[in-house]
This record gives C-alpha cells, sequence and structure tokens, in this order.
C-alpha cells in the first residue's frame, strides 16, 4: 500500500475531514483526493460527502484497504481472492527484500500445516502469513511463534470463545475428557487454529520470519474436520476484517515486547498442569507438563525426571489431578 494510500484511509478513519484538509495532509492535489476517495468506493467502501467532509458509512466485509481501514498496526495487506498458499507468497516477497507485509487470501487452494499436513481452508476462514525481518538470532523464532498463537488465543476470546492454546501454537476449544482420557474426537479438544512458521537466517540473525495462522472463523462446521472447530460454530459469526485487525494488533504488541510472550502464553495455556505425550524425533516423553521455557521449551516432569522438549507432537491425556 503507498503512503498515499496508507495516510487517506488512516484520515478516514478517524473523519469526517474535508477535501481541502485531505490534499493538504497528503499532499495531492483536490481532484487526487476526489480520484482515491472513487477507488475506495469502487472497492466496496460506501464514503459520504457530507456538510464538513468525507465520512465513511459502510466498509467492505473483507479485502486488503478494508483491513487496513483502522489498523493499528504498521502492515501493508496483499490480499488475493485465492492463493495456493499464504506462506509461499510471504517467502517469495521475502526473497524480493520486502517486510513487514501481511499476505491474505480469502481461499487457500493448497494449504499445508507442520509436516505438509493438509489444511481445510475454505472461503469463511482467516488465512494469511505475517513476514518480518526481526533483529534478533534464530534461537528467538519460536517466540514470535508462541506471540502469534496467543494473539489468536486473544481474538478469538474477544469474540466470545473459550480458546486456549496447546504446545506449542495450536490455538483450540478445550472438552472435559472423560475417564478413559477420550472424548468422542479422542483428543479432548478441538483444533481453532494452526500457525506454521518458515524462517532464513544466518548463524546470529535472522534474515526473514514468516508466521502462518491458518484460523477456523466463519467456517461451518460440517465444512470441518470432526476434530476441528471455528470461532462461528463457537459463538456466532463475526466481521473478518475485524478479526484479522485484533490480530495483528495484538501481535505487533508482542512482538515489540518478546519478554512478554512467555508470561501471555502460561496464562493461555492449555496444556500445562495435563499429562501429556509427546512424540519427538527422539522417542516419546510422557508426563507431567509443567512450564514453558525460553524460547518455547516445554518442561515436562516424567517417571525419570524433568525432561525438556522443543519440538514434538503433543498429546493431551487426562489432568494430572485426575490420574
Amino acid at each position: 500500500m503507498s503512503d498515499t494510500r496508507r495516510a487517506l484511509l488512516s484520515a478516514l478513519a478517524n473523519g469526517p475531514v474535508s477535501g481541502p484538509e485531505l490534499a493538504d495532509r497528503l499532499d495531492i492535489s483536490r481532484a487526487a483526493v476526489w480520484k482515491h476517495v472513487e477507488s475506495l468506493r469502487d472497492e466496496g467502501f460506501v464514503v459520504e460527502s457530507e456538510s464538513d467532509g468525507y465520512v465513511v458509512t459502510e466498509v467492505p466485509e473483507y479485502g486488503g484497504p478494508a483491513i487496513e481501514y483502522g489498523l493499528e498496526a504498521d502492515y501493508d495487506v496483499a490480499f488475493h481472492n485465492v492463493l495456493g498458499s499464504t506462506n509461499d507468497t510471504a517467502r517469495e516477497l521475502a526473497t524480493e527484500g520486502e517486510s513487514d507485509v501481511v499476505v491474505v487470501a480469502r481461499e487457500q487452494s493448497a494449504s499445508k500445516g507442520r509436516k505438509e499436513r493438509a489444511w481445510t481452508a475454505p472461503d469463511g476462514g482467516v488465512w494469511m502469513s505475517v513476514l518480518i525481518r526481526p533483529d534478533e538470532p534464530p534461537a528467538f523464532a519460536p517466540l514470535y511463534t508462541l506471540a502469534m498463537a496467543v494473539a489468536v488465543c486473544d481474538a478469538a476470546r474477544e469474540a466470545g470463545v473459550d480458546a486456549s492454546i496447546k504446545w506449542p501454537n495450536d490455538v483450540i476449544v478445550s472438552s472435559d475428557l472423560s475417564d478413559s482420557g477420550e472424548q468422542a474426537s479422542g483428543r479432548g479438544y478441538r483444533k481453532l487454529c494452526g500457525i506454521l512458521t518458515e524462517m532464513e537466517g544466518e548463524a546470529d540473525r535472522v534474515s526473514w520470519l514468516v508466521i502462518g495462522p491458518g484460523i477456523n472463523v466463519n467456517i461451518d462446521p460440517e465444512e470441518l474436520p470432526e476434530e476441528a472447530t471455528s470461532v462461528s460454530a463457537e459463538a456466532g459469526p463475526v466481521e473478518r476484517r475485524i478479526f484479522v485487525q485484533r490480530v495483528l494488533e495484538r501481535f505487533d504488541e508482542l512482538r515489540a515486547d518478546l519478554d512478554s510472550v512467555l508470561p501471555a502464553w502460561r496464562e493461555r495455556a492449555d496444556t500445562l498442569g495435563r499429562r501429556v505425550r509427546v512424540h519427538t524425533a527422539n522417542g516419546v516423553v510422557e508426563g507431567e507438563a509443567i512450564d514453558i521455557e525460553h524460547p518455547g521449551t516445554l518442561v515436562v516432569r516424567t517417571d525419570d525426571g524433568e525432561t525438556r522438549v522443543h519440538a514434538g507432537d503433543c498429546e493431551h491425556l487426562r489432568p494430572v489431578a485426575e490420574t
């Protein structure tokens, strides 16, 4: 998005604002102001010309300008109706030198999660990838993934969903486990969001980082796998542009204060205090999940003592208090 478009959307979000005032703020002619306003109207904005200036009375349900309108975080939004994968497109932008860009797709045709697992991504969800260039060593990269999990969890809670986080970065809606340690899905939770993070870097610095949450927002449960759920299924439909804004704004707060990420993650964690079974590259770790350490390491108390798990697939078993 150009600086002129950004300034125009910001001014209109705090409107009403007159044509002459817009021309002065944007350092363009009044004719150029009119062309920009007409362009917004073509994109679905309803912009009224009132006695005290231009007033936006209706914003499109979704789209790049709609997300950027009123967004209190400094990101450009690259919006597409259909993409194979927002992460793939974000990686391409990274090779072109871009930064602080959010790639958003109305629908993904070739989405994937960790270990190349397929992920259903129809219209109605929020499929996006955030491209950033943090001035941090590669070891800090997991903190940004945890920050995104917190951001999605908070946006879901604001929408009325009783969301929490399963280590390391799945946002879930938890269910009480039966005496056998299972529910209908056999997992004790339904998945709301998965996050795929990709990175390129050198020994001491991250070159770029792409964090891609795939969030089931306004999706009918019949379109989802049995073990998944959506915001609309749990709490009713929401405005996706507002949901995306909340995620980006919260993520922006957390990336600016990395020391706040782990405490925030702990507060929203469903995993801590549970018995877990974690499948790692070196075998299975089973015990009580008792903490998370920098930069996202899970601490599990096993029969043989504490074990620290850096990566793996985590299963929730019955809470320790019920065993």
